[in-house]
């Protein structure tokens, strides 16, 4: 009796599978006279064509913002959406909406409740400009969905895009402070603490104002490459190991920046490496450039180097 209970839902499972694959709604072409449609509305669009626009719009057309969470969102009726045509080539130079490479349209051309014959029209785009005001950079996918009536006009328009961007845009129009920049600071304080406390062998004191979870980055290696304390104080053996520190000294002065955004806490620093590599008793003097990140109990959380890897080879 199991086996046959099993058997049976086995088949009806087979069947409702087989219901649900031969179920067809319609039809989704690759051509079609509503791409040809959309493709030339979007050039005039580009263009800042606001007459050309409206000669692929219905009279009733309405234009939707897709992530809107305004659950009383009516949409821009054809009149207020060609009063805004040319705001991306005002506001916006090298503006440009093109496929994103590796995809293409879709004309979708539904069966059921769809007796006016309506083609539904789905792209995938990049939107790319840079603001003429700000100098902020447009580079962002934006996915649309076209209503195309059988007359081949555009009734709706649906677009998906990120807006952040905007955001930023608008905070570019004014001048913003965003925190404090000082000289001295227990932070600078604890970074020439740190360093002198390497050049000194005291490799205790040095990584003691390190937290635990510090992470470290070089600019020589991959951007996504990231060391833990651990696997940097191997990397410092390996360079003693070649390297010896005549003087580790500052050039200039640190800056402690806290900014607002974010409350970060941040220390830059510029010194010369004063160093001999053994293979060869080569003298060097390298450049370093230190970004440090503090965390809230005052511990180094975060180290960055920018330095040249190539005075560093012996050849």
């Amino acid at each position: 009796m199991r086996k046959m209970i099993i058997l049976g839902l086995m088949i009806s499972t087979g069947i409702v599978a087989l219901a649900q694959k031969k179920a067809t709604n319609g039809t989704i072409f690759i051509e079609h006279p509503a791409l040809k449609v959309v493709e030339d509305m979007t050039k005039a669009l580009v263009a800042g064509d606001a007459a050309k626009v409206g000669n692929f719009l219905t009279d009733d057309f309405k234009s939707y913002n897709g992530v809107s969470t305004n659950k009383n969102d009516k949409g821009q009726d054809k009149a207020q959406f060609l009063k805004n045509v040319g705001f991306w080539k005002e506001e916006f130079a090298y503006f440009s909406i093109a496929t994103t490479p590796g995809t293409y349209p879709d004309a979708m051309e539904y069966k059921k409740d769809n007796d006016k014959d309506d083609v539904w029209v789905q792209t995938w785009d990049d939107m790319k400009g840079m603001h003429k005001k700000t100098g902020v950079k447009l580079n962002m996918p934006i996915h649309r969905l076209f209503l195309v009536t059988k007359d081949n006009k555009i009734k709706t328009m649906i677009d998906y895009m990120n807006e952040s961007i905007f955001d930023e845009i608008g905070d570019s129009f004014t001048d913003r402070k965003n925190g404090t920049i000082y000289n001295h600071h227990e932070y600078i304080n604890s970074v020439r603490k740190m360093i002198y406390s390497f050049e000194n062998k005291d490799f205790q004191a040095c990584y003691d104002y390190y937290s635990d979870d510090c992470q470290f980055r070089d600019i020589n290696l991959p951007r996504d490459k990231r060391y833990t304390l651990a696997e940097q104080k191997e990397n410092d053996k390996k360079f003693l190991a070649a390297f010896d520190v005549v003087s580790m000294d500052i050039t200039g002065y640190p800056d402690y920046l806290h900014y607002e955004m974010g409350n970060a806490d941040v220390v830059l620093s510029w010194w010369d490496l004063r160093l001999i590599r053994k293979s060869d008793k080569k003298e060097i003097n390298l450049p370093v450039f230190y970004i440090h990140y503090f965390n809230d109990k005052g511990k180094i959380s975060s180290e960055m180097i920018y330095y040249s890897a190539k005075m560093l080879e012996d050849k």
